[in-house]
């Protein structure tokens, strides 16, 4: 058995320190940034200028051990900078510090990718020679892609199978990778039929890739021309004489690769290597996966919610896709399929072949991510799961009462520790975790502009509409306008409300009222934005704090996978079964 990085006692010890933490700041995080000066939430939180605290923010402060500054008697004492009295911020350098104290990293609690890797390599070979960073970290896609198919290659390696089921698989990109560089069979789920049928088209072209790259390579040796490695050559596909298939072109001494007529892509594809990627190869094929690595991430309809046509349609592409992965063989990248999943989905009725396999899922959105863990501890024939959530917004909370929710079903919390004490945390403190704390240290910051203009244009709708909330959206509507006066004539006739109401003038003077009050939102933003880390912690803890909960893992851990800056959902949730549990299954 592997020894976990931390107990379960240990994780909850951590998870106090962390709600204990929150229940005092937790506050900022829920105040709604629409609500800023109709609700005056810098005087209600806040006991210092704004000035203070961006100074502070941008200070050394934050990183710095400051010696606690001795109190008069008269003064109030305080709890993370907040005083006890009156419960507003007036230590702006003590909360930055409690903040990073209460971050994954102040914590300790997790482990780094290649503190993993060695674990599970210890007395092991290893699967192939990693590549130098500078080789793929210019794209963000191409940089998770590889970070985390090494760490799931590696656990297949360690429980002995060669399965892996990628949930919310979107386009593919870690899917085909997985399958081509590391030997593994992998079904690609995903609830979006457009995505599905965009991996799908991709599978096709890589197996032409694959299938090209096999005959230009024996027909090289077959001539005695291999002087330089087959796997550098550059294959030109170019659409055949019918328009549809595509057919072999090049000189062997550098031609280019070309996806369609409008996609010019470099790509590389050697035999699969189950010892592991070829560092050439890897990188030609991660330089193709950065042509499209914007993922929109498309709704996921429950199938209760699916029409009855649609649902036929599903079920009839999935059966039509099993067939032809059952013709093609080995030569099948990956299995793409359409499903919404949760916890209860039945995986053998998608995966007749279905054997033990590693369950994986990358940015898996809301409540999608807790439901890939609760199916890992559900299922016998998952062995290790690899899950990196993200859009936390969008998770369910049980206990919130603001949500609606079906007990013992929402995404937060997942712990039975946690649920235990009925937390939550609220969906503005869940949209805050959202917020890259390591971006916009380095200066790519929220847009605030576009944020004023939205919490004034509030204000007008409660001095003369009466009206303080909408179905409808205005968020949309800053990107299209050249001036103040000009987004709030948009957004009320968005709204259906009568913009005769007001003149030019009326609105420009909320403008120029407001203005110099702006740099309170800055500074209340970017206190949030210092919370965001502590926000998210708790909810991966308690992730990791459910899998510590089971009987039968081996080994459980929080690990950055990703360098913080490209990826900002950065750690995966990690988990293996005991061999002997699988197998008595």
């Amino acid at each position: 058995m592997i020894s976990s990085s931390c107990s379960l006692t240990e994780i909850q010890r951590q998870i106090d320190e962390v709600k204990r933490f929150l229940s005092i700041t937790l506050s900022i995080a829920n105040a709604h940034t629409v609500e800023f000066y109709t609700h005056d939430v810098w005087n209600r939180f806040i006991a210092v200028p704004p000035q203070e605290v961006l100074s502070t923010i941008s200070s050394s402060c934050n990183d710095q051990q400051r010696e606690p500054e001795p109190k008069a008697e008269e003064q109030s004492r305080t709890t993370f900078g907040f005083c006890n009295v009156t419960n507003r911020l007036v230590d702006t350098c003590e909360l930055l510090q409690a903040a990073k104290a209460h971050s994954l990293p102040g914590l300790g609690v997790s482990m780094s990718r290649d503190e993993l890797l060695q674990t599970f390599r210890e007395n092991r070979e290893e699967i192939g020679a990693e590549l130098e960073p500078d080789e793929f970290m210019n794209s963000k896609k191409s940089h998770e892609v590889q970070s985390m198919s090494e760490v799931v290659a590696c656990l297949a390696q360690r429980c002995g199978v060669k399965q892996v089921i990628d949930v919310g698989s979107g386009k593919g990109y870690l899917s085909s990778f997985l399958s081509l560089q590391y030997s593994l069979r992998v079904y690609g789920i995903d609830s979006s039929t457009t995505n599905t049928h965009g991996a799908q088209e991709r599978n096709r072209k890589l197996k032409k890739f694959s299938r090209a790259y096999q005959k230009h390579s024996k027909a090289v040796k077959a001539q005695g021309e291999a002087t330089h490695s087959p796997q550098q050559e550059l294959i030109e596909i170019k659409p055949g004489m019918n328009g549809d298939d595509e057919v072999l072109y090049g000189d062997g001494a550098g031609a280019v690769s070309r996806e369609d007529e409008q996609e010019k892509v470099l790509i590389g594809l050697s035999d699969v290597n189950p010892a592991g990627p070829n560092p050439e190869t890897e990188e030609l094929f991660l330089s193709a996966l950065s042509v499209d690595v914007i993922h929109t991430t498309s709704p996921r309809v429950p199938p209760n919610q699916l029409s009855a046509e649609e649902r036929e349609r599903r079920k009839r592409e999935n059966l039509e896709r099993k067939a032809q992965n059952r013709t093609d063989g080995a030569s099948t990248v990956f299995s793409p399929l359409t499903s919404y999943v949760t916890a209860e989905t039945e995986l053998r009725e998608l995966i007749n072949e279905l054997e033990d396999a590693v369950m994986v899922g990358l940015h898996t959105c809301g409540d999608l991510a807790p439901s890939t863990l609760r199916m890992f501890v559900a299922k016998p024939e998952l062995a290790a799961v690899c899950s990196v959530g993200c859009c936390y917004h969008l998770l369910s909370e049980e206990f919130d009462p603001g949500q609606e929710c079906l007990r013992g079903a929402c995404g937060f919390p997942l712990s039975q520790y946690l649920r235990d004490q009925s937390w939550f945390c609220g969906r503005n403190a869940r949209m805050s975790a959202c917020l890259a704390l390591e971006r916009v240290s380095l200066g790519q910051g929220i847009q605030m502009e576009s944020l004023f203009y939205r919490a004034v244009l509030h204000v007008i709708l409660r001095d003369h509409y009466s009206s303080f909330k909408s179905e409808k959206r205005v968020g949309n509507v800053y990107s299209k306008t050249k001036s103040f006066v000009d987004y709030v004539r948009r957004a009320l006739r968005r709204l259906e409300l009568d913009e005769s109401k007001l003149s030019d003038s009326d609105i420009q003077d909320y403008h120029d009222t407001y203005r110099p009050r702006m740099g309170e939102m800055h500074a209340f933003n970017m206190l949030k934005v210092a919370l965001a880390p502590c926000i998210e912690g708790l909810i991966l803890l308690d992730r990791l704090c459910y899998l510590k909960e089971q009987k039968d893992l081996s080994f459980s851990a929080l690990v950055q996978l990703f360098d913080p800056l490209l990826s900002p959902r950065c750690y995966a949730v990690v988990g293996l079964k005991s061999y002997e549990d699988r197998i008595s299954c």
